[in-house]
């Protein structure tokens, strides 16, 4: 386990952040551009001193302003993946492979040189040199080297940041296959909420130098107060949800989860595949009674928990449909239905609202085995 309690000032603000990062796990620094959150990766790879704090993996310590303890960033055994590959232009991708494996250190391999090349799909790019390589292959060739490092944590400063959506769609699986197959904690960086939504297990949620919520996905992403942090267009919630069917005459997916169904558009993953579904804010309308003649092929019942302070025209209000739900209404709407904590509602959400891009989490079936690094 990765352990942090840092506290720096800053420039532009004072940083302070406190949280932990669970072996076999995706931890996700999510915030926006300046909050703080590469600031904190650096200090954790060593590249800046914390005036305050520590910093431990299982136990070791890296740094300790009380005791004076600062290791330098080569004794750290961290694996680093920035925005930009930083390949070596000079060597090929065999040779930027075989540079992270000779600084492997003593300690067990974490992967080997043949599963990494393998995970990372580069058997066909070993002899070519980074300058003849598109984005997404420099960025798994700059993956394949941080893990042949033999890295105790993997640090990842928003890999995918400067990829199109198709080179990010081909990357999103392969990190997904080195969760499973390095038991190491890793610390990803992003802003981006399809990649915390497919990639995390768990968040941090950092803004100016503070950090405002730690949690599952689920929780925070469905915390009424953080809307402002997430992001208003962004503010909604994620339930975990099993592929219960799929209706091709329709090509539509029926969900289960705890509250009943939801039927979004056909997407390819087998019956009983564990997902995620971010269902947003401005996307669910409410009813006092089930409407029999509505569009909406998802209607479910739900109690009010709680409502927002009002800005500008609107409220936002959390529900309870057998999992946390949140409606975005006018102000004018919530006071015509009378709308308060404890009242019975109908949650309307319109099955095409419900995109791809909102649906994430690795899939039931498809892990594969940890190698056992004692």
């Amino acid at each position: 386990m990765l352990n942090v309690d840092v506290a720096h000032k800053m420039e532009a603000f004072s940083l302070d952040a406190r949280f932990t990062c669970k072996s076999g796990e995706v931890t996700a620094l999510f915030g926006p551009s300046g909050a703080g959150k590469t600031s904190l990766i650096n200090m954790i790879a060593g590249l800046i001193r914390p005036q305050r704090g520590h910093i431990t993996i299982d136990g070791d310590v890296l740094c300790d302003t009380e005791q004076n303890i600062h290791l330098p960033p080569h004794r750290r055994q961290a694996g680093y993946v920035f925005q930009e590959s930083r390949l070596f232009p000079h060597y090929t991708v065999a040779g930027n492979l075989s540079y992270g494996h000779s600084r492997k250190g003593d300690a067990p391999p974490l992967a080997g040189f043949d599963d990494v090349v393998s995970v990372l799909n580069l058997g066909g790019l070993l002899k070519r040199r980074p300058a003849t390589l598109s984005g997404g292959e420099r960025q798994r060739v700059a993956i394949g080297r941080a893990l042949l490092s033999n890295p105790r944590f993997l640090l990842m400063d928003e890999p995918l940041a400067s990829l199109d959506l198709a080179r990010k769609a081909e990357i999103m699986p392969l990190i997904e296959q080195i969760r499973s197959l390095c038991r190491i904690p890793i610390l990803y960086v992003s802003h981006a909420v399809d990649e915390i939504l497919r990639l995390a297990d768990r968040m941090v949620l950092v803004e100016q130098g503070l950090v405002s919520a730690t949690g599952t996905v689920e929780e925070v992403f469905s915390r009424l107060d953080l809307r402002q942090t997430v992001g208003q267009e962004d503010a909604g919630a994620v339930l975990r949800v099993r592929v219960a069917a799929h209706d091709a005459a329709f090509a539509l997916t029926e969900l289960g989860f705890a509250g009943g169904r939801l039927f979004v558009p056909q997407i390819d993953a087998p019956p009983g595949s564990e997902l995620r579904v971010r269902i947003l804010a401005r996307d669910v309308a409410l009813s006092l009674s089930a409407p029999d003649d509505a569009s909406m092929l998802n209607i479910l019942p739900a109690t009010i928990t709680q409502i927002s302070a009002p800005h500008g025209p609107y409220v936002e209000i959390g529900l309870d449909a057998g999992a946390p739900l949140i409606a975005r209404l006018t102000r004018k709407s919530q006071t015509r239905l009378g709308l308060v904590p404890g009242k019975q509602v109908f949650a309307l959400i319109k099955a095409v609202s419900i995109s791809r891009q909102n649906l994430g989490g690795r899939l039931t079936g498809t892990r594969q085995a940890r190698p056992n690094r004692t």
